[in-house]
């Protein structure tokens, strides 16, 4: 028997043109690289929309502010949740962060997938609103090569750099909790976003294909 007709299919091993939009959370300890994989993945091209969280940490150097991160003071960020604008939200060593509702709602409505970065707190949040999400976590090859990372940041007082140390550990007990897990190795930033994108592609090829409802 034929399977049922799911839409052409886009040449050089894309997924059907015809399939419903996705939500992907991609989520990882601090220092796991979570920015730079999301760099690659925009450089591919793809129809696919990137979130911009909102968080109350200052700035780092290089990093602009609607770009990278809205960045916001903790007065605007509270009233933002608590009105409703905010798709999920959570403290993190001191810090708020959450995803504007708006964008993710507009880029499914566009049809785009939709990409969100997010603290692993906010993980379980958006699995509790949107079930047939995609849960990616970004795990370092190892717990030293993550400490290495954070430490050669310097961008954080000593005290705050082993905090989030501690709190990483933590973090990466969760992974059995996520759909899938990509390994980000030092130096192979391209091979951790092209497991994302195959990832993405056989989603996309599922016979039962998520559909996401916001709650």
């Amino acid at each position: 028997m034929s399977p049922p007709p799911r839409g052409e299919a886009i040449g050089g091993g894309d997924a059907p043109a015809d399939s419903p939009p996705l939500l992907v959370v991609i989520s990882g300890p601090s220092g796991v690289g979570k920015d730079s994989v999301i760099g690659e993945l925009k450089k591919k091209d793809k129809p696919w929309h990137f979130t911009v969280t909102a968080t109350t940490r200052a700035a780092r150097p290089g990093e602009t502010d609607g770009v990278d991160y809205v960045f916001l003071d903790t007065e605007t960020f509270l009233a933002m949740r608590d009105s409703g604008q905010l798709l999920e939200s959570a403290e993190y060593s001191g810090r708020w962060y959450g995803v504007p509702r708006g964008q993710v709602s507009e880029a499914l409505k566009q049809g785009k997938d939709v990409f969100l970065k997010i603290e692993v707190q906010g993980a379980e949040t958006i699995r509790a609103l949107a079930p047939e999400a995609v849960l990616i976590f970004l795990a370092p090859a190892s717990f030293e090569e993550l400490a290495g990372r954070l430490g050669q940041r310097q961008t954080e007082a000593a005290e705050e750099a082993a905090r989030r140390l501690e709190i990483a550990r933590q973090e990466l007990a969760q992974v059995s909790r996520y759909d899938y897990c990509v390994l980000n190795r030092d130096g192979r930033l391209e091979e951790a976003a092209a497991h994302i994108e195959a990832i993405i592609i056989a989603e996309k090829c599922r016979v039962a294909t998520r559909r996401v409802r916001l709650d």
